[in-house]
Order: structure tokens, then sequence, then C-alpha cells
């Protein structure tokens, strides 16, 4: 009778010790450890994603694969990797293509054929893959609210390749040594994952212009990011490049280390857009909203809006929007009715004037006879 008691005892602390002791000491000996297994789950699901394409034939030949046949079961990620890994964003979670951005027509041209192509299409131009092969750097720079950060999103949805939206908090640690092992960690995991894009955005921040006054750790970050970032240049074991691209965004170039700026032989300009591209701009962000017939004129709007930045005319466009909404708001509740029987198919459309500025709006335009500056940037550009 004592055995079967002892035995039942010894049973139920057995279970008692796997089903609630080990899960709480597990936490107390790794206190990221649901955080490490969500990183795996996004790097392996990520991992399926590009087996699925290449069986699907969007990865053409054994050739273009650098990938040494790493399956999702086989994927190890070290407590670094695990780290990046939740920066990683599938091409699929973004929703914005080069459809979606208006006005820079020639870059995103020059974006596919030399970055998208040879990225994703290795195969193409393996005739000559020392000089068609995909750059390691690009740089995109411009005045804020150029649309900067929408080409990056959109050449990561376009490209379908592994997406790494590399933070500054990400690079920062409290321990010293550990960002550098977190920059190791980048290129490790974008090498298990390529094609990959490693993207940051405000590249001067992280990478910028190394000082005498510079702290040591910052200088190191920067010295292991160049190093390893030297190292995709160089081809695996079967002599097949690496498929990976460093894209940086930034309004200023000035402040971006030297040796970074070598490391990034494609440079686009990203500026203020003209008469024509704000009109395809105005055309993409009004397409959806309701305009008054007789009294719009978008070639008028995207003369009046010069000097603007791509940001600036879609919140032009948001102040120009409210206007209607404003007047038919003011004029129900002067007529006594209950604002809950508003019908917004009664508001009327958008006019050429609800852009020339209204009260409470972050952004004020004035037509020509009003504004000298607006009538000299309208002059420069017919110039």
């Amino acid at each position: 009778m004592d055995i079967l008691l002892f035995a039942g005892m010894m049973t139920a602390g057995l279970y008692v010790a796997r089903n609630f002791l080990n899960p709480i000491l597990s936490n107390i000996a790794d206190p990221d450890k649901e955080k490490h297994e969500q990183a795996r789950r996004q790097a392996k699901a990520h991992l399926e994603r590009l087996n699925r394409h290449k069986k699907d034939g969007l990865d053409y030949g054994d050739d273009s694969d650098s990938r040494t046949g790493l399956q999702p079961e086989d994927l190890v990620l070290n407590e670094y990797e695990n780290l990046v890994a939740l920066e990683m964003v599938p091409p699929e979670d973004i929703s914005v293509g080069f459809d979606d951005i208006g006005g820079l027509d020639m870059i995103i041209e020059e974006l596919k054929e030399s970055i998208i192509y040879p990225l994703t299409m290795p195969h193409l131009y393996s005739h000559a893959a020392p000089l068609l092969s995909a750059p390691s750097g690009v740089l995109l720079y411009g005045p804020p609210g150029c649309g900067k950060t929408m080409l990056a999103k959109a050449v990561a949805h376009e490209s379908g390749a592994s997406f790494i939206n590399l933070h500054i908090s990400t690079l920062t640690e409290k321990w010293y040594g550990d960002s550098n092992k977190i920059v190791r960690a980048v290129f490790s995991l974008a090498r298990k994952m390529q094609p990959a894009i490693i993207f940051i955005d405000e590249i001067d921040a992280v990478l910028g212009t190394r000082r005498s006054g510079e702290h040591e750790a910052s200088g190191m970050v920067k010295a292991e990011f160049m190093t390893l970032w030297d190292g995709l240049t160089s081809s695996n074991s079967s002599g097949v490049p690496a498929r990976i691209m460093v894209l940086g965004a930034t309004n200023r170039i000035n402040d971006i280390d030297e040796a970074i700026l070598r490391r990034m032989p494609k440079k686009f300009p990203v500026t203020l857009p003209g008469t024509e591209q704000r009109r395809r701009i105005l055309q993409l962000i009004l397409q959806d909203t309701k305009t008054d017939p007789e009294h719009f004129n978008l070639d008028y709007v995207a003369r009046i809006t010069a000097g603007l930045s791509g940001s600036d005319i879609k919140e032009a466009c948001r102040d120009a929007a409210m206007v209607p909404v404003r007047e038919y708001m003011r004029q129900h509740r002067e007529s006594g009715h209950a604002m809950s029987s508003v019908d917004p198919r009664q508001f009327r459309g958008i006019r050429s004037d609800d852009f020339l500025g209204r009260e409470g709006g972050q952004i004020k335009l004035q037509p020509k006879r009003r504004s000298s500056g607006v009538e000299e940037l309208i002059a420069e550009e017919q110039d």
C-alpha cells in the first residue's frame, strides 16, 4: 500500500513539475523566450515563402539560388538573429507598389533595371555577372516628404525579397559589444533569407561621418558594418555572389560617411516634383475623391502647388477635402437639423478654390495673383 502511495505521489510530482514548474523555470532562465520563438516563427514563414516561390518558378534555375538548400525545419537562429528577425517585413504585407507612386517614373524604371531584375532574376545576367549583378548598396536622397521611404517599400513589394527594416533602436544595446554582434546577425540572417534587402531609413543617423570625438562603441559598429558589407561582394562556395542589398534613405547626404557612400554606388536623387509630376500625384491622391466637374481644374491646382513635396500635396488635398464637409455641416447646424442626420452623399465635390487655404489648415496656398513666391516658382518651371 505504501509503495502504491509513494508511486502515486511521484507520478503527481512529475506531472506538476513538467506542466507547471518547467514553463516557469524556462521563463526565468530565458525571459525573452517568447520573443525569440516569435522571431523564429517569423523567419521560418519567410523561408517557406521563398522556397514556395522557388517551386512556383519565381526563382529561376539552380544557379539562381545562392542559398545552401536551407529548409524551414532546419532554420536555427541565435539570440541576436532572433532580434533582427523581428524587423523582417513580408513583401505581401507591404501595400505600396510602384503604381501607387506618382511623378517618379524615371527613378522607378532605373530601380527596376539596376536592382530588382538582377536581384530576383540573376539568370538573365549570368553571362556577365560581375558587371550586371545587383549593386551591394543603393541610396535614395532628397528633401523630406518626396517619396524616398515609399520607393523603398515599393522595391521590397515588387521584388518579393526578404525585407529587413533595420531601426536605430535595434542596433543600440546597453552591453558593450552587443551592437557589433547584432550588426553581424543582420548580415548572417540576410544570407540565410536571401534574396534580401536591408533597409535603413535616415541612414545618416546610423552611419554618419566618423569624428575624432565620437564614442568608441559607435565607431566600432560602423567599422563592423562596413567590413560585413564588403563581404557581400564575395561569392559563396558554389561561386554564386550573395543576393543581398543595403538600401538607405536620407535627406542629409552630406552627413553620411564617405566610406559608406563609396559602398553605395547607385544614388538616386528624389527631388521636389515638377508640374507634370504634381499633376500625376494629384491624380493618384484624388482618384477616389468627389470633385466638382465645373469648378475643379487639375492643371491649375498642379501649378499653384509649386514648391510642395508629395507629402505636402497630400496634406493640401486633405485640407481641401475638408472644406465641403465643413461648409455642409455648418449649414446643417445653422438650419437647426441634428448632426446625426448628416448625409455624406450631399457633400459637394472639391473645387480648385478649396486649395487656396482655409483657417485651421496646415498648408495655405495662395492664388497666383496673391503670392509672388508661388509665381516665381511657376515661372522657374516654365523657363
